[in-house]
């Protein structure tokens, strides 16, 4: 097989689709591999590192496109980008199309066979290649909510440790997932006063078990949630329905109840976030302010260090690019069925049904077009 890596084009997105490693075991195995020059840069990659594994470099992504079977990326395609894809090509990559009715429709008028990292499954019931980003994103999540607290930035001024004699901030996380683990364990090694809340009793009970001492726990009822949330100097969004489009956890009218400087950071924002008034932000222009309390929701928070995030994805991803590669993405896809959930679309038709729900579009069952 072809495979193709074309560089990102989203703004200050850094990461790239490829590692020179998962291009030396694709080449190991009979495959042909082509990279569009410059596509490794900003995670460190040369075009000779890619060269040395025995890839190939295109001029631009057009050649990309053109020559491969299968596209392999890291963001959802641009506009650009959907309109070079073609019928009987496979793309993989990250793809949020709940909240994305533009690029369902254009993914779905290209033809190509779309398989989204973001609904794999594993046998635990997990999203493998969503969880590295998951834990990425969620260590940075206090990292940046940090930074927006700052007075300067227009958060609240408060720091997350405090000092002898002034109390740390209080972090509130909803969801006790990966996301949420990851940005609790941080804030609390920052010294802030941190509490997670869940609304799965055995996700609690395990979080208290693991982590007891380190982090408050709690159920989020409605009410709960508003209470910690008006005492809250940082809210952390971490909430996650896999494929489908992020609940709305707190309102517009919500806000005026949030102290003054609170900073909301919604790492759900690529499933169209989960604070009524987020909107996706980029690393070029991070935060804003809505009645007083402050936004932080960078859509692609992993690029900021494009290394780290490059090397996690590429671990998680080879294994099901060499099956696709090996297998074809049918046989690939019959032989496993945590694959096949990850098959959004194919042939112009959709084929995940909480994208469907999302969108008021219709469905077909995914082992409908093996």
């Amino acid at each position: 097989m072809r495979i193709g890596c074309p560089k990102e084009i989203k703004p200050q997105e850094f990461r790239v689709g490829l590692t020179p490693d998962a291009a030396a075991e694709a080449v190991a195995h009979g495959h042909t591999v082509l990279i569009e020059t410059g596509a490794g840069a900003g995670a460190g990659f040369t075009d000779d590192d890619y060269i040395t594994a025995g890839a190939e470099i295109a001029p631009d992504a057009a050649t990309v496109f053109e020559r491969a079977d299968m596209i392999v990326k890291v963001k959802e395609p641009q506009p650009v980008e959907c309109a070079m894809l073609r019928a009987g090509q496979i793309l993989f990559t990250y793809l949020h199309l709940a909240p994305d009715p533009v690029q369902t429709k254009a993914l779905l008028a290209s033809g190509a066979t779309c398989i989204a990292y973001e609904t794999v499954t594993d046998a635990r019931g997990g999203l493998p290649l969503l969880a590295p980003m998951s834990e990425v994103a969620g260590r940075l999540a206090p990292q940046v909510g940090a930074w927006t607290l700052q007075k300067a930035n227009g958060g609240r001024g408060v720091l997350m440790g405090g000092v002898p004699g002034v109390a740390p901030a209080r972090v509130l996380v909803i969801g006790g997932g990966v996301v949420g683990t990851h940005a609790a364990r941080i804030a609390a090694g920052m010294g802030a006063d941190v509490t997670v809340l869940d609304r799965s009793l055995p996700r609690l009970r395990q979080l208290d078990d693991q982590f007891g001492g380190v982090f408050k726990t709690g159920y989020a009822s409605k009410a709960a949630t508003m209470e910690l949330a008006r005492e809250a100097d940082m809210i952390v969004g971490a909430v996650l329905i896999p494929g489908a489009a992020a609940p709305k956890l707190i309102s517009r009218d919500q806000l005026k109840e949030l102290k003054p400087g609170a900073v909301l950071v919604d790492v759900a924002i690529d499933q169209g976030g989960c604070f009524e008034t987020s909107r996706a932000t980029t690393h070029q222009n991070p935060i804003y302010e809505v009645d007083g309390v402050m936004h932080y929701c960078v859509a692609n928070m992993p690029g900021a260090v494009a290394r780290s995030s490059t090397l996690a994805l590429g671990n998680a991803t080879m294994p099901f690019v060499l099956a696709l590669a090996n297998k074809g993405w049918q046989d690939a896809c019959r032989a496993d069925p945590h694959l096949l959930n990850g098959l959004n679309v194919h042939a112009g038709q959709l084929t995940y049904a909480a994208v469907g729900a999302a969108l008021g579009l219709n469905t077909v069952p995914a082992e409908s077009v093996l």
